[in-house]
């Protein structure tokens, strides 16, 4: 009897331990299937773009992406400037002040201006052409409408209201820098998309023309009438779901014609590209510096806003803009506390540091060339 009842306990214990693994699996194959199937996660990389990434790509191998420099993403540091918080909360009281876009509406080839749009949209009007840097315009930077970081301004210009862009250029994948339905919203305004290595499949399954889109990989240039636009290195990483790390890459970028030298950073850390970067291009008239969401939880991926100073001051730029903040919170940093810091930074060592508020547009013909401190007067 006891033999029995042995055989039946375990024959159901058996059953009981089958049914829990094919549950298991059955989710496993429908998370999976979410994850290739949801349009704002990242697209399949087939294995001819892998071929490519390859014979192209100096920061390529094993089907990922990799900094030039030993870099993780969790890495702790210092920052030794902490004490220069201003103390206010992650996010201000009220919306930031905006002014109207002032921009050129026929902009000439030696004509520069930009429009920080808030966190790192900017609209460059150069060589003739608006060009549009990492455009979103949703409410919140996530790959659903209902979760995920908030804005606490809203956008300065939506979709409708945006002018006839003829290149956006994509500095790497990550919600707050790569939007869909900001994408679809503003497709159709759009001549040309030019971005790094990998992006080019998410653009495609949102619907973006292939023949609208120029995919670099670091060092590499194309060419948008007279501007010259190269890809180069930025120290951060990359992904949009749980699966994809790295499988995409980020960069930097440089953009110059005749008259004029601009560098975007991107999302990056501190570290030696920027030396690489004005070794190859000289001094640059301005630079657009990631210098919010920081962190001493991730200080190999994001630069503090002092750091940002002193890679424009690598960089030989005559003028540099904080980019990266003003819109969401993505750390622990008083909301105005990159700008604030950086201003601090910058006139203390000679650096001409333009700071404008949301929307406003500087004209490089009679540009301030110091910050304005607007900020400071805002809770």
């Amino acid at each position: 009897m006891k033999a029995i009842k042995s055989f039946f306990k375990n024959h159901r214990g058996a059953r009981i331990a089958g049914r829990i693994v094919l549950i298991a699996a059955l989710a496993a194959a429908a998370l999976a299937l979410f994850v290739a199937l949801y349009p704002p996660f990242s697209a399949h990389i087939s294995r001819p773009d892998r071929n490519i990434y390859t014979a192209r790509s100096i920061n390529y191998e094993g089907n990922r992406f990799f900094n030039q420099e030993i870099t993780a993403v969790g890495a702790r540091g210092i920052d030794p400037y902490a004490d220069r918080s201003t103390g206010k909360g992650a996010a201000p009281a009220e919306s930031l002040p905006a002014v109207a876009p002032a921009l050129l509406g026929d902009p000439g080839e030696d004509d520069l201006t930009v429009t920080w749009l808030g966190h790192s949209t900017v609209l460059l009007q150069m060589s003739g052409l608006n060009i549009l840097f990492d455009p979103i315009l949703s409410e919140r930077a996530s790959p659903v409408p209902f979760a995920g970081p908030r804005r606490f301004t809203p956008p300065v210009l939506t979709a409708e209201a945006l002018p006839s862009i003829d290149v956006v250029i994509i500095t790497h994948d990550h919600y707050d820098h790569l939007d869909m339905d900001t994408i679809q919203a503003i497709d159709g305004k759009v001549g040309l998309y030019i971005v790094p290595f990998g992006i080019e499949n998410d653009l495609r399954r949102w619907g973006v023309a292939g023949d609208k889109i120029v995919a670099l990989g670091w060092w590499e240039e194309t060419e948008a009438g007279s501007l010259a636009v190269t890809c180069t290195p930025a120290r951060h990483y990359s992904g949009r779901n749980i699966t994809d790390k790295n499988r995409t890459l980020w960069a930097s970028w440089v953009l110059t014609n005749d008259a004029h030298k601009v560098y975007v950073s991107g999302d990056t850390g501190t570290g030696r590209h920027f030396e690489e970067i004005h070794n190859r291009f000289g001094d640059f008239d301005l630079a657009l510096l990631d210098c919010g969401q920081y962190s001493t939880d991730w200080a190999q991926i994001h630069m503090f806003p002092e750091e940002a100073v002193d890679a424009a001051l690598t960089l030989g730029a005559k003028a540099a803009i904080p980019i990266h903040w003003g819109a969401f919170v993505l750390s622990g940093h008083s909301w105005d506390d990159p700008v604030q810091r950086f201003a601090l930074r910058a006139e203390e060592t000679g650096l001409a540091a333009l700071t404008p508020c949301p929307g406003e547009t500087v004209n490089w013909k009679n540009a301030p060339f110091s910050p304005s401190w607007w900020w400071q007067e805002i809770e």
